[in-house]
């Protein structure tokens, strides 16, 4: 049975740090469902992982939707989240408009949006529709050219905004907060204060749970490497190589081997051949 949010704020109530992981197709779904991560993140970090994109704004919601279809086939015990992409949710009816494709049409269980106070209308016009939302402040990609890619919350005021923004998603029905790019004892100080899981990225390990991004973690980029992030595997260099013995054995004519094809009887051949002769 598929992880619920239920489940997931059970693990904050029973104090168990947890993990979610973003993933883009099937396969990938597939390692995370086999590896027991409880929850799946299709986001919108697509745009530049998978498609590309220096920022994640130009993400449409038919490709998040296209996605998360796929991780959806993959995945059968995961909580499966998707990003509501760059002006999707800019009112609560647009929100819940768009919302409810990423469930219907999807197959998601949950969405996330980034935003704080601002969104608590739209975040209770979700919950209330029985949708359910995750939420996102501190840093938000989506906001990048405003923001610029950088700490939030250093001085009080902005520390202050960072925290009565997690507490307002709260109290307008998010089951979870992810908490991006802010001052570790100031994610620490929201976690105590939060009854609903936080989960960091680049916020500490005072946070509930952490998500990372799946190339990040897998090493998949041969020259970046995130702050925030630790690689647990160098599989750029791997494929590489792994292409690299690949290419050099169809060219020295080493691959295929028989073993990789079949046969046929050679009367059967030579009648053919006969026939494309005569």
């Amino acid at each position: 049975m598929a992880t619920t949010i239920l489940d997931v704020q059970k693990l904050k109530q029973r104090g168990e740090r947890f993990v979610m992981v973003t993933a883009y197709d099937y396969t990938a779904a597939q390692l995370v469902d086999r590896a027991g991560v409880p929850i799946i993140l299709v986001g919108d970090s697509l745009g530049m992982v998978v498609n590309g994109h220096s920022t994640t704004v130009p993400v449409t919601l038919d490709e998040i939707i296209y996605h998360t279809r796929a991780v959806v086939r993959g995945s059968s015990g995961t909580l499966i989240v998707a990003d509501l992409p760059f002006l999707t949710y800019t009112t609560p009816e647009q929100a819940l408009q768009n919302a409810g494709r990423l469930l219907q049409e999807a197959g998601a269980h949950a969405v996330k949006l980034e935003g704080g106070r601002a969104m608590a209308a739209t975040v209770r016009r979700l919950v209330d529709a029985g949708i359910p939302v995750m939420g996102h402040v501190g840093y938000t990609p989506q906001s990048v050219h405003q923001l610029g890619t950088r700490v939030q919350g250093r001085a009080a005021e902005g520390a202050l905004r960072v925290a009565q923004d997690a507490l307002g998603l709260q109290e307008a029905g998010a089951f979870a907060i992810v908490l991006e790019l802010i001052p570790a004892p100031l994610a620490r100080a929201i976690t105590s204060r939060l009854r609903v899981p936080s989960i960091g990225i680049g916020a500490g390990a005072g946070c509930d749970g952490q998500v990372q991004v799946w190339h990040d973690l897998l090493g998949l980029y041969t020259d970046f490497a995130p702050r925030h992030a630790r690689r647990y595997a160098d599989l750029a260099e791997q494929i590489t190589g792994a292409l690299q013995r690949y290419a050099a054995d169809v060219r020295e004519g080493a691959f295929p081997g028989p073993e990789h094809g079949s046969t046929m009887d050679e009367q059967v051949l030579a009648e053919v051949l006969a026939k494309l002769e005569a």
